[in-house]
Parts: structure tokens; sequence; C-alpha cells
């Protein structure tokens, strides 16, 4: 006769249980922890060298007390950072204005919007060899931007200090064609932004945006012979991806720029030629 072993089986009290379950509740909760923290990554936002990026040295301190990490990734030039931006290898980018970014969505199909302003840079005209724009001779070479938005700019900024005069309906996207009268002969040499500061040896003047003459050791409110309006169109953005803009760390990241230390940051460190544009 075969003999079949029986297992016993000992009844489990109420305490006992519960305290299994709240062990492996417990355990539960620190996979998923574990799993949550390693997907945390911290949101890669590009800038140009200068105030761009000063600034957001500062937000990204103020931003971590709301749970935001943020990686700084540094730029030389304007068009990068749209392109990475697009590209996906960066999150959001921090240093251009509307008609800029306007112009890159509408010239190059990019899917990017503004989700907050940041700063205002009035626009510097700087020379070595004049004190004032009037005392520029017939045929003296002038520095602008080669980009279309910050050209057009400039254009204007002559306009208003009565050097040029642009045909009706140029607009902000002026280019020196748009150039009906030139008593002066000014001959405009098309350069990179960020090459302009090094070119002003070689220039009779030159416009400059404020973040690269100030990364030059200009000083807007003392070396420039003249500047542009500060109540002007070209306030600076946040920009992200249409498809991001409105996921959480979005509100965060505009939320610690927009904030009181961010304004007195900029109020205290660039005395007037950075204005809080929020």
């Amino acid at each position: 006769m075969r003999v079949i072993s029986q297992r016993k089986v000992f009844p489990v009290n109420n305490n006992k249980r519960l305290l299994l379950q709240s062990v492996l509740a417990l355990a539960a909760a620190a996979t998923f922890s574990s799993g949550a923290m390693a997907q945390d990554k911290p949101i890669k936002v590009g800038v140009t060298g200068g105030p761009h990026a000063q600034i957001f040295e500062q937000v990204k301190k103020v931003a971590e007390k709301d749970g935001l990490k943020i990686q700084i990734v540094e730029f030389s030039d304007y068009v990068q950072p749209n392109a990475a931006l697009a590209a996906g290898d960066l999150d959001a980018n921090s240093y251009q204005h509307k008609p800029y970014l306007d112009a890159q969505v509408a010239d190059r199909g990019y899917k990017l919007v503004s989700v907050g302003y940041t700063v205002n840079f009035p626009i510097g005209l700087y020379s070595k060899k004049v004190k004032k724009l009037e005392d520029l001779k017939e045929g003296a070479k002038f520095g602008i931007p080669n980009d279309p938005t910050n050209g057009g700019r400039v254009l204007l900024v002559l306009q208003d200090k009565g050097l040029i005069k642009l045909r009706d309906g140029a607009g902000l996207k002026a280019t020196p064609l748009d150039v009906v009268s030139n008593p002066k002969k000014l001959k405009f040499v098309e350069l990179d932004a960020a090459q302009l500061p090094r070119s002003l040896d070689d220039l009779d003047a030159s416009a400059i945006n404020t973040n690269f003459a100030l990364s030059a050791g200009l000083n807007p409110g003392k070396d420039a012979i003249a500047q542009e309006n500060a109540k002007s169109p070209y306030v600076n953005l946040i920009a992200v991806r249409e498809a991001d803009k409105d996921k959480p760390w979005v509100a965060k990241l505009v939320k610690a720029y927009h904030s009181e230390e961010i304004k007195k940051f900029i109020q205290t460190e660039f005395k007037g030629s950075v204005l809080p544009g929020f």
C-alpha cells in the first residue's frame, strides 16, 4: 500500500498577514521609485554664450528647488540651437527673439513654439574710429548680422537714426537691397553675428548684438555710439518643440525663469544693458 505524505498547512494570523503585505508594498514602491529615478534625465537647454548662459546658470539653481534638473548646452552661433532643438538633441533653447524664431519656422519648417518671454537686449552700434554716427565718412564699411531678422533689425535702427531710408513695407526682414536712400554711401558688410565683435578693427562701425558685445568685453552703456530704442519687438524667449509645449516640465522651466530671483539677478548683474522682458 502506497503511503501519500501530506504537508501540513499552518494558518497565518492577521498580524503576520498585514506585516507581509506591508513589506511587499514597500518593495514594490522601492522598485517603482528606483525605475522613476533612472528615467529622471535633466532637461537640456541650449543657450548662446554671454548673458543667456549666465542667466540660465541661475535659472538652473531656481528650477532645482522645484525638482527640475537642467543641463545647459552652450552654442557659439544662432543657427545650431534651433536645429538641435528640432532634431531632438535639446529639450528647449533660450537665445532668440520672436521675429528670428518666426523666420526659422517659415524658412526651415521647424515645429517650434515660444512658451515664455525672457529678456530684451537693445542692440548697440559700435566703432573704434568714430565717437558719433554722424562722424562716419562717405563709403564707410558698416558691419551688420547676416541673418535676415537681425540684419533687418539693424537697418531699421540706422533708419531711425537718420543714416538711411528703407523702401516702404520693408519691415523686419529688410536687407541692404531695400535701402532707397544712403547719403553717406555706407558699404554694408554682412557677417555672422558672433563674428562682428572680432571684425570691429576692420570696419568703420558695426552693429553688435548685446550678448556678443558683452562676451567681447564691450559695455553697451559706455562703448556703444548709439543704441536701439528699448521698446522694440525683439524681446527674447524660451522655445520648445510644439509637441512638448504643454508638458509639466515646460511650466516649471518658465516659472523658474520668471521668478523674482532671476529678475533681480538680471537687474543687478547687467545694470540696464539687459532688461527683463517678463
